[in-house]
């Protein structure tokens, strides 16, 4: 059983978050056509758009493979039953309440990016219903991973007495890597030809196949402290060709759609993305298996963090876009500035508000230290 707390884990978690925090500006002013911004500034090349080449592959693979970690260490001290009633109050609490209480305001302004006409005709109070759906924005994360907490429990039902658990501890390192052959066939049932008007791009968005994939990878895999000194070991090597094959992926590709599935589907993105989740991993093993203030800080608030930083981007980036003239440097800097130090401050206050903390946050009280792992 593992009892000690793996730092490495936590630090690799939060950094991620803040990772998601400054892709998240990049985006939002993206002149790439992805879905969801509010658009650049002109049609010729914003290079600062390659952060959305070089990140978006990779982080939220990660983010649920570490997920997966994470609840096989949690299931080690705690029942089923306790340890998904937990993860029904901490994901799905604030994906469905936590819409009709904090994340309607950013619908509201996911509304007005999409345009201002989009809901004139649609009188109250279905215009606010519909500002709390278009409020899930990064929610979607949450609600796949309480999906996955659920469909868990009933696969450790097939493998109760860990056999298969057991012999993922055996792996070395090639089949490690040969396993993203997975990360490319998750990737593969995305729907190529989404449906205009159709549930089909939703599908695309949250990727269930793909991501519970990833989330078993986590749990069966990369919990074994065996796995995790290999590539702790090999952290370099893997980082250098992850790079190698990432920049290859950014020169050939800069300029697309980079969230389109014939993009995430490509051998050449599912190598990039494979890599640098391996090389992640190995290198804050070997290097960041470490906690400090800020670390265990970061380690309690990064989902609070997470689950409110899209309002501050939302509305601050659309007031500046449409009603300044703000060169597009300064809106860059206001607004990472702002994430940065807005959304850590507005988690702080929600999580001070009895009854709001529980439906936006799945807090029942103030934690003065730790933090859930799963």
């Amino acid at each position: 059983m593992n009892t000690e707390r793996k730092n490495w884990i936590d630090n690799l978690r939060w950094v991620t978050v803040l990772l998601v925090l400054l892709y998240h500006v990049v985006y939002f002013f993206n002149n790439k056509g992805v879905f969801g911004g509010i658009g650049g500034f002109g049609d010729g090349p914003q290079y600062q758009d390659l952060l959305m080449y070089i990140l978006y592959p990779w982080f939220m693979p990660l983010l649920f493979i570490l997920a997966g970690v994470s609840a096989r260490y949690a299931l080690e001290k705690r029942s089923g039953g306790e340890w998904f009633k937990a993860r029904t109050r901490k994901l799905l609490v604030p994906a469905t309440i936590g819409l009709l209480v904090f994340h309607w305001m950013t619908g509201y302004f996911n509304t007005q990016v999409a345009g201002n006409d989009v809901l004139d005709a649609v009188q109250q109070p279905v215009k606010f219903f519909l500002w709390a759906v278009s409020g899930i924005g990064p929610l979607w994360f949450v609600q796949d991973l309480w999906l996955f907490s659920l469909v868990l429990l009933l696969v450790r039902k097939i493998d109760a007495k860990d056999k298969f658990y057991n012999w993922c501890g055996k792996a070395g390192i090639m089949p490690v890597i040969l396993l993203g052959i997975l990360f490319w066939a998750g990737q593969q049932t995305l729907i190529f030809e989404p449906r205009p008007e159709s549930a089909d791009g939703l599908y695309n968005l949250y990727k269930p196949v793909f991501y519970f994939v990833m989330f078993v990878l986590g749990y069966y895999l990369f919990s074994h402290e065996h796995v995790q000194d290999i590539m702790g070991k090999l952290w370099l090597p893997l980082m250098i060709c992850a790079v190698l094959f990432g920049t290859v992926l950014v020169a050939a590709t800069f300029g697309e759609d980079n969230t389109t599935p014939q993009y995430l589907g490509s051998p050449l993105n599912c190598l990039y993305g494979w890599l640098m989740c391996l090389a992640m991993m190995g290198w804050f093993k070997a290097k960041f298996d470490c906690t400090g203030a800020f670390a265990r800080y970061m380690t309690r608030s990064s989902y609070n963090i997470y689950m409110v930083h899209y309002l501050v981007i939302a509305s601050l980036g659309y007031m500046m876009k449409i009603y300044t003239t703000l060169p597009p440097l300064a809106m860059y800097i206001i607004l990472i500035v702002a994430v940065f130090t807005l959304s850590p401050l507005l988690s702080e206050i929600l999580r001070r508000i009895p009854v709001v903390r529980w439906c936006v946050l799945g807090e029942t009280f103030l934690h003065k230290s730790g933090s859930e792992r799963s």
